[in-house]
């Protein structure tokens, strides 16, 4: 009896350190990236590059699990951070890191630095590597940039609820409070997001923000169809239009996003092109400051968790700021950055 009962303690420890053990997790990603950036202002050309580039794209690190509390509820943490594996930056930088619960009457919660209530509808963007962003990405000198619409950020000092399913209904709610904006200011803000799903190839969402992302709101709405679901077309379809009204700006910010993505047959393994296209009209909410950026790519699938990437991409922007450490005064003029690159993504 004594042997029993002592097996069964073992089995029992056994399993509740199995639950507590951490995953780890991450991803490696470097890309070699052709970058010709050009900025024309009010006296001529001021800055022109013309160079080739290796960059780490969203390369990271982190650790992630849970434990039971109850029989109905669960602590759930996760510690994530990026790192630039061309060592062009030194350290870790935090990026969704988080300490929470999840009940099954009361939904989820998670507290720390999260990724804001809009990414929540955003499964929109296709693009990989150099071109992975909805707002805006800098090149490595950081004075010319592909800009585009507000973007969501990670918001520390957060709190971010979703609903737990209600008798099936395909909707995912979400809710944040923020008492940090983006930059780590003392700007208290919130957010809602509500994404449709019903599991038939066809998605839609709505969100809202206020002072988290920029100080200001945002309104955003998506939509995605997979055509393979009703016709012999497997191409996958994205659509987002977001309106952002900049606390002081002259003007609403506007930008849509039109996104496709479509599998290759006749490969060894499994391959897709993809093609996505921005629009943002009065950028950061000045007049006249509006612009274009079109990409197309592919990825190849040596495994599933090696992939190989190759992506062309254009950005035009009118009437954007220039603001190198040596002037005083940021000019504005027109901006255009151009980017080729391949890589190779390892994820673990």
């Amino acid at each position: 009896m004594k042997k029993l009962l002592l097996a069964t303690a073992i089995a029992a420890l056994s399993v509740s350190a199995a639950n507590a053990a951490p995953t780890i997790y991450g991803k490696a990603f470097l890309a070699a990236d052709y970058v010709n950036a050009e900025f024309d202002g009010p006296n001529g050309s001021m800055y022109d590059e013309d160079t080739i580039e290796i960059n780490s794209h969203a390369s990271r690190i982190g650790l992630k699990g849970s434990e039971a509390m109850t029989a109905n509820t669960d602590v759930i943490y996760q510690l994530e951070y990026g790192t630039s594996i061309d060592g062009d930056s030194n350290g870790f930088k935090n990026r969704d890191t988080f300490l929470g619960v999840k009940n099954k009457q009361f939904g989820e919660f998670r507290v720390g630095k999260n990724q804001s209530s809009l990414a929540r509808i955003d499964n929109v963007v296709v693009n990989q590597g150099y071109w992975d962003n909805l707002g805006q990405t800098q090149n490595e000198k950081e004075v010319v940039s592909a800009l585009n619409m507000a973007d969501s950020n990670r918001i520390p000092s957060s709190i971010i609820w979703t609903a737990p399913k209600y008798n099936n209904l395909p909707l995912e709610i979400s809710a944040m409070y923020s008492s940090d904006d983006a930059n780590g200011n003392d700007n208290t803000g919130f957010g809602v997001a509500a994404l449709f799903d019903q599991g038939t190839g066809f998605t839609a969402g709505l969100a809202y923000d206020k002072d988290q992302n920029i100080r200001g709101d945002i309104i955003r709405g998506t939509a995605t169809v997979d055509l393979g679901k009703y016709i012999a077309a497997p191409v996958r379809l994205g659509a987002l239009y977001q309106v952002a009204d900049y606390d002081g700006g002259e003007s609403k910010e506007k930008g849509f996003v039109i996104s496709g993505e479509m599998p290759l047959a006749n490969f060894a393994r499994p391959a897709s092109l993809y093609a996505q296209y921005n629009n943002t009209s009065n950028l950061n909410g000045v007049d006249d400051s509006d612009s274009n950026q079109i990409v197309v790519g592919g990825k190849y699938f040596y495994k599933d968790n090696i992939i190989a990437h190759a992506y062309a991409g254009m950005n035009k922007a009118d009437n954007v700021g220039y603001n190198p450490t040596e002037l005083a005064v940021s000019p504005r003029g027109d901006a255009e950055v151009v980017v080729i690159g391949t890589g190779l993504e390892y994820k673990f």
